[in-house]
């Protein structure tokens, strides 16, 4: 007998959005990859429960590289149930790789945080979670005139002393945003290339010329492109382009985009796309506490210094207190689907796409994992025809009822 996370499962009838198109599909799930993707399936021929997706969509499992919390919790709690929390909700929006992001805190918390996510990362679950594909540490090596809602107590310069200990904890460190343009940002880049970190260029200041040395280091992406970035400046009469430019024009760099329909608009939104192309955008959700939580703007009218949550949430998204700059977004990876085919007009499989291969390429897991191909992983979500989420397959596992 078939035990309830072992059973096949037959996807029918869905629209099946692959790498580069959408077709109509049937896909079979056995024992937590897909088995089979083929049209008229019959489920008594394979003894397959039956999910019918008529009217639906199917999609691979979206991956989050870089994702602060969630349901009114963050990574950066150093608490077990908090990782929990927020691993939960973003697995009810289709999320089922995810990439904990720890921002700018104390060498004591940062340290606090790696070990609980290694903690959660070695247990077995009740329930599956998405799987942690390692940590983004976004800071604390950023520019002031950048820090955005990063804690400008915490910001400091890269030393090597402090960043190599970090690396020592046993949860792998896979990526690492730092102003590239700090004194020893350069060093640190290529102390964390040689041990197999990514490195990201983020909260910078840079010139575009600060940008391509950067490139000769080992940065290639750009943290949340366009928020904490220098852009096209005027000193006296002469113009100067930043990271933006340098962004658009190398195509060494991949780009990180927040698209929560908030913090980049339609125009930029296209742009971005035009220019670099699904292949080298990864889009994120750079979501803070107040994502998933019920009422949040009401729940977050005030803010609060007392926990560093010193933000409030106004018409969908994160900002300081004073409106000055936004402090994250209150996304899920399902929202900035929609917003990339609803307000940019991307073609809904590149959508897909940058939340799903793209990212799986970048991270060397595209074997496994970001498309629905025969042999990988049953990591798949269901939407409906207004791309919400209706299903979220886990290792094979529905998680819904």
């Amino acid at each position: 007998m078939r035990t309830k996370d072992k059973q096949r499962t037959l996807i029918k009838g869905a629209q099946v959005v692959f790498s580069h198109h959408v077709a109509p599909a049937d896909v079979l799930v056995d024992n937590g990859s897909i088995a089979l993707i083929g049209t008229d399936l019959l489920p008594e021929r394979y003894d397959a429960a039956v999910h019918d997706a008529q009217g639906c969509y199917l999609t691979p499992g979206f991956i989050d590289m870089h994702v602060h919390g969630g349901g009114n919790c963050r990574f950066g709690d150093a608490n077990k149930e908090a990782v929990y929390t927020v691993l939960q909700m973003h697995l009810q929006h289709g999320t089922t790789s995810i990439m904990p992001t720890i921002s700018s805190y104390s060498k004591e918390t940062i340290d606090a945080s790696l070990d609980v996510l290694e903690t959660v990362r070695t247990e077995t679950p009740e329930q599956p979670l998405p799987e942690i594909l390692g940590v983004h540490m976004e800071g604390p090596y950023f520019a002031a005139a950048q820090q955005g809602a990063q804690n400008p107590a915490a910001i400091r310069m890269p030393d090597p002393k402090e960043y190599l200990s970090i690396l020592e904890h046993p949860i792998p460190i896979k990526r690492w945003s730092a102003a590239c343009e700090l004194p020893g940002a350069l060093q640190f880049a290529r102390d964390l290339t040689q041990r197999g970190v990514m490195v990201s260029i983020g909260h910078s200041n840079a010139s575009f010329h600060e940008v391509q040395l950067a490139l000769e280091y080992g940065y290639r992406s750009i943290t949340h492109f366009y928020s904490g970035c220098s852009s096209l400046h005027r000193i006296g009469p002469w113009r100067h382009a930043g990271v933006v430019e340098a962004g658009l024009y190398f195509d060494e760099l991949w780009v990180e985009v927040i698209a929560d329909g908030c913090h980049l608009p339609e125009s930029l939104l296209r742009l971005i796309y035009k220019t670099k192309g699904p292949d080298q955008i990864c889009l994120v959700t750079d979501a803070i506490r107040a994502a998933g939580v019920p009422d949040a703007e009401n729940f977050y009218a005030g803010g609060s210094l007392d926990d560093a949550s010193h933000f409030i949430v106004k018409d969908g998204v994160a900002m300081l207190q004073d409106g000055t700059a936004f402090a994250g977004s209150i996304a899920t990876t399902d929202r900035l689907i929609r917003t990339m085919v609803n307000i940019a007009k991307v073609p809904l499989a590149h959508a897909v796409r940058m939340s799903t291969l793209t990212p799986a390429r970048i991270l060397g897991i595209d074997r496994n994992k970001g498309s629905v191909t025969e042999g990988k992983d049953a990591d798949l979500v269901v939407l409906d025809s207004s791309l919400h989420v209706r299903q979220v397959y886990r290792a094979g596992v529905p998680l819904l009822e």
